[in-house]
């Protein structure tokens, strides 16, 4: 079979169009294709009067060493990649259970493919299952009362649970586990098109059905489960020569926990667990990360200013964007988790914090586009000298939040003209927020770094060039977004343990080997592999 790439036909084009234009592109007969499936579908916006939808299809033909020796030099017509996934080992008859920390993306793919390989592993979350999880979320999103263990960041699925469910990365994934993660959620609910999507997602509602069906998986092939188990603790023995083992888990319910082989992915806000593995020697560094605000725009706005006469094309869906500019200042601000049709969410785990977040649903209908609009920092320039400094200075700046949003988690929120002309914001505009438990008007200076609002101050009008009403007046910036990754890196050797604690193996977005749920379920992967590869070289 060939793999044949970049194949352009116009927006709105019937179904059987395809295959005559394979035959045009491939300078064939259409006798000689026997089949044809699509493998990748996007689009191709840039010129909004000519949309074109841009396919990578998968053909069998006739004679296909004639056609690949004809487009030998063409890198679009190619033998159809093996996307098959193939585990790289099977359990021993003994072994000690493998113990994943964390349920999120990364920690329910290193127990999936620890389950299929045989290791029975047990997963330990300190949060709840997806559904009593949702309703501790939704008392913070309708009441204002946080619960500190179960909430956007802590519980069954993660913070992913709580997004617009994006399917895409740009990690290199030249061994296609990224196909491994995508059979998979389809397996578990997901609708078949995020196999052929170029930007797939799947929504919260869908999410939270997916990730039952993958623990009755995970379950239903001797893993197990332990609920509100947080791991307060590690045991770690030192020989005589220096080295380091892990050897257990102290564990919240009192319990203790022997373990020697242990997949750390807990997650980017699990400040309290940083704060233990540093206290531990375990090596860690601190790491960049971005703040900024999550920014509001009408996503019928977004349709018309990326797709023009064409928005609303139910092949379009709704748009989104990626946006980028370097400041003068020396800074980059971006756009950071781009929601078509979604909501703005509070997301703090920690108490009288505020922290914006952004999700979707599936059908990404709801009347308000948002997105992380932020700043990147490092941690040379902005929280030297410590390796856990920059959870101090997210704790800062998210405190502010709150005492800004007048200290009920309600969050500070104001006008982008207001912004830019430098005073606090009155009224609402134009723009509705979608923040719940609500926001405040005010000034948005009070809650970030001078820099950051310079920064941010420079690049909106730079954006409204690219992208007609983005920095409208009555566009809406709702405070603060800290989160956008890990700031620290729990550091790693060749063998995806621990460089200095043999048995811990530090992964995903909070060890700082990931961003997002695709690029933290590969990582889960390569780990649960790690794992495995562990063991039996142990028995060898």
């Amino acid at each position: 079979m060939l793999r044949l790439s970049d194949l352009k036909l116009p927006l709105g084009h019937p179904p059987e169009a395809l295959a005559p234009a394979i035959c045009n592109r491939l300078g064939i007969p259409e006798r000689d294709l026997i089949s044809h499936a699509i493998a990748r579908r996007a689009h191709d916006a840039r010129k909004k009067a000519a949309i074109l939808m841009v396919y990578t299809v998968d053909v069998a033909l006739r004679d296909e060493a004639a056609v690949l020796a004809r487009f030998e030099r063409d890198s679009q017509v190619r033998p159809r990649p093996d996307t098959d996934y193939r585990l790289v080992a099977q359990a021993p008859k003994d072994f000690t259970r493998p113990v994943v920390i964390g349920a999120g993306p990364c920690g329910l793919f290193a127990g999936l493919i620890l389950a299929q390989m045989g290791f029975k592993p047990i997963i330990l979350d300190r949060g709840k299952v997806v559904r009593e999880r949702t309703k501790d979320t939704w008392g913070l999103w309708r009441r204002g009362e946080l619960n500190p263990e179960s909430n956007v960041q802590f519980g069954e699925g993660g913070a992913g649970t709580f997004s617009d469910g994006k399917l895409y990365s740009q990690v290199k994934d030249p061994r296609h586990l990224g196909r491994k993660v995508l059979e998979e959620f389809v397996k578990a609910g997901a609708p078949e098109e995020i196999l052929t999507e170029a930007h797939p997602h799947i929504g919260t509602f869908r999410l939270v059905t997916m990730v039952e069906s993958m623990r009755e998986t995970i379950e239903a092939l001797g893993g197990e489960y332990r609920w509100q188990h947080r791991v307060d603790d590690f045991d770690i023995e030192t020989a005589a020569d220096g080295s380091r083992r892990l050897k257990g888990l102290h564990l919240s319910t009192g319990g203790y926990l022997a373990a020697d082989r242990v997949v750390l992915a807990v997650g980017h806000s699990a400040r309290d667990t940083f704060q233990v593995l540093y206290d531990r020697g375990v090596h860690i560094e601190a790491k960049p990360f971005s703040i900024g605000v999550r920014i509001e725009h009408p996503q019928s706005w977004m349709d018309k200013a990326r797709f023009g006469a064409c928005a609303g094309h139910p092949d379009l869906g709704a748009a989104d964007y990626s946006l980028a500019h370097h400041c003068a200042n020396g800074r980059t601000v971006y756009s950071f988790c781009m929601c078509p049709g979604g909501t703005v969410v509070a997301a703090t785990s920690e108490p009288e914090r505020v922290v914006t977040n952004g999700m979707s649903q599936y059908s990404r209908n709801e009347r308000n586009a948002n997105s992380g609009f932020v700043v990147g920092i490092d941690p040379e320039r902005d929280y030297p000298g410590h390796p856990l400094a920059g959870i101090e200075f997210q704790r800062k700046w998210e405190s502010l939040a709150y005492v800004a949003g007048g200290s009920t988690y309600a969050a500070p929120a104001q006008k982008v003209g207001d912004f830019l002309a430098g005073r606090p914001s009155e009224a609402l505009g134009e723009v509705q927020p979608s923040y719940r438990p609500g926001v405040e008007m005010t000034d948005l200076a009070q809650c970030l770094p001078a820099f950051a609002v310079e920064a941010m101050r420079e690049a909106l009008p730079v954006f409204g060039r690219q992208i007609a009403g983005y920095d409208h007046p009555d566009v809406l910036l709702t405070g603060v977004e800290t989160r956008t990754s890990s700031p620290i890196r729990i550091t790693r050797g060749q063998n995806f343990q621990s460089l200095n604690t043999a048995g811990l193996f530090p992964a995903g977005e909070g060890a700082g080997y990931a961003g997002g749920i695709l690029s933290a379920a590969i990582d889960g992967i390569k780990v649960a592999e790690a794992v495995a590869a562990a063991y039996i070289e142990s028995t060898t």
